[in-house]
């Protein structure tokens, strides 16, 4: 495959540059899309401008592409259904219920009790990252407070399993955003890989295990140690210079007047999406098996799964829990049909920003592509780097981006389509690399002061954000370094 030289590096160059100098995720991807299809217009800004148009609608040229942006604004929809309906308060009670009877029975022991349940509800909250962290923040601030138990300690749970279960379980708008990055490559079996690439996913598995840790040994370092000790013997949860972000300022839907609130109104919905998406994968994916009949029936389902439409999987999946969810809802008498409608726009409308954001990921994936950016990084990289480090400097270089940026999406897009041309011309194995982005965009996301999940986290926990960042840093920093050890190790196994 033949590339720009210098210039095909110069379109995701740009669009790191300005993103980190900017803030401006979505202008800085344009910009490099825009860039990039100058260039390949052999300097020509209004041929190049009118390419990078025609280059975001063609976006839509792939059913895959389409259905997975489709996906990601019907997630917005049922999300509102949830809230709206009075799902959200449900959980929420049934939770406290639960966690009080926790306390009466083991009452020397609540504290840990308590920050157990607030990582084990955020695992179970996998549907999208912002609702995981405003439920776990909302259910557990009060008992924390009680406890004395500081606010950077709730914030600093609800922000470690956000988005790394949102990644581990990709059952959700991460997966479908995942797998199409990976299709935009060229990649025939983009579920497979993804799949692969997950227990190579260091970075997420060990902040999570680092949670469990400080939980059972009660043993924290750093300024979350002087924040514990400001708890337990001032029984101040927060210091006295801090200034909590309340949760109250958050984006969420209240649930409508007079209705009861139900802890089956979320739960029955999110396990209708979660349990089609694997049937969805076996239907799909049945047609392209060459000799069903030859197959065991384990190896039937795992190979029909393997070879299924990610996309197609999604989309059927929350396509079916919209309807359980309207039809529970209407059976209920909680939304007349109009009402129905009306909540399904404002969702959609509410996740339009992230549907624009798939839509520029997919455009500057394939404008790599296009350019040979990820074969020209390899030839250079050929002349003094060994194929061995490859996966650990990926992971450094997506750390940087995604800290810098604060998005671990925008980063996914722009290093994707440079590791894995990259990762096939000098012969590393793709499922490492692919897990090596993916870790460092989510260490990004974890830790970046400006990363959106950062920044709900000390809402929804009413912590100061600055104690937040500054008191999970040293944990996030430890988990990060010791991934990048397990890929540097991995290179040579690999």
């Amino acid at each position: 495959m033949e590339h720009f030289g210098f210039w095909s590096l110069l379109p995701p160059l740009l669009a790191i540059v300005l993103a980190i100098k900017t803030r401006q995720v979505f202008l800085s991807l344009f910009f490099g899309i825009w860039i990039g299809w100058v260039v390949l217009n052999n300097g020509h800004l209004f041929h190049g401008t009118l390419a990078s148009i025609d280059a975001l609608v063609n976006v839509f040229k792939e059913p895959g592409n389409t259905r997975t942006i489709m996906f990601s604004a019907l997630v917005g929809a049922l999300i509102t259904y949830i809230q709206r309906s009075g799902g959200v308060d449900g959980f929420i009670q049934y939770v406290n219920r639960f966690l009080q009877k926790v306390e009466k029975r083991r009452k020397g022991n609540s504290r840990r009790t308590v920050q157990l349940m607030a990582w084990a509800t955020g695992v179970v909250i996998f549907v999208e990252s912002s609702i995981n962290v405003l439920t776990v923040g909302s259910i557990y601030r009060p008992i924390f407070d009680r406890l004395k138990i500081p606010r950077e300690k709730l914030a600093y749970i609800a922000d470690s399993i956000s988005a790394p279960t949102c990644i581990l379980i990709p059952l959700n708008a991460w997966g479908a955003y995942i797998m199409g990055l990976l299709l935009a490559q060229g990649l025939s079996n983009p579920f497979k890989i993804m799949l692969y690439a997950y227990p190579l996913n260091f970075y997420p598995f060990l902040a999570m295990t680092a949670v469990l840790v400080v939980i059972l040994t009660q043993k924290d370092i750093g300024p979350m140690k002087k924040a514990e000790r400001r708890a337990r013997e001032e029984g101040k949860v927060i210091a006295d210079n801090a200034v909590p972000m309340m949760s109250n300022e958050i984006v969420s839907m209240a649930k409508k007047e007079g209705v009861v609130p139900r802890a089956r109104n979320m739960l029955i919905p999110i396990a209708t999406m979660v349990f089609m998406m694997p049937v969805g994968l076996f239907y799909s994916g049945w047609a392209q098996l060459s000799d069903p009949g030859s197959m065991s029936l384990g190896k039937l389902f795992f190979e029909a799964i393997g070879q299924g439409s990610g996309s197609k999987a999604v989309l059927w999946a929350v396509l079916s829990a919209l309807l359980v969810a309207a039809v529970m809802y209407r059976t209920q008498k909680i939304f007349k049909l109009q009402e129905l409608i009306d909540l399904l726009f404002k969702g959609v409308g509410g996740l339009i920003p992230l549907a624009l954001l798939m839509m520029l990921a997919f455009a500057i994936g394939k404008l790599c592509r296009e350019l040979g950016t990820g074969i020209y990084v390899a030839e250079i990289a050929q002349q003094w780097l060994s194929p061995h480090f490859v996966p650990v400097i990926i992971f450094l270089v997506s750390c940087f981006i995604a800290f810098s940026t604060g998005t671990s999406w925008g980063t996914f897009a722009i290093m994707l389509a440079i590791a894995i041309p990259m990762a096939q011309s000098m012969q590393v194995h793709i499922p490492l690399v692919v897990g090596a982005v993916l870790g460092g965009g989510v260490f990004g996301d974890h830790c970046s002061p400006i990363s959106d999940t950062t920044i709900i986290s000390s809402m929804a926990s009413a912590s100061d954000h600055i104690d937040h960042v500054k008191t999970q840093l040293p944990y996030a920093l430890m988990a990060g370094t010791v991934a990048a050890l397990f890929y540097l190790v991995a290179g040579f196994v690999y």
